[in-house]
């Protein structure tokens, strides 16, 4: 697929590649973290009982 391009636009395609998908990992970690540790102040109590009753209801 790349063999159309020369040895340079090759390895700066390649790098380019490999960032997007770093700051996709990036924010994919951060959005992932802040719904962690943003869960309703991490009060396992409560989340275990509202959870519970969800699963009732359904």
């Amino acid at each position: 697929m790349l063999e159309q391009f020369s040895t340079d636009t090759q390895f700066i395609i390649v790098i380019a590649i490999i960032a997007v998908l770093f700051l996709l990992v990036f924010f994919n970690n951060k959005r992932n973290k802040r719904k962690r540790y943003d869960r309703k102040n991490r009060n396992f109590r409560r989340n275990f009982y509202e959870k519970k009753q969800n699963k009732k209801e359904d």
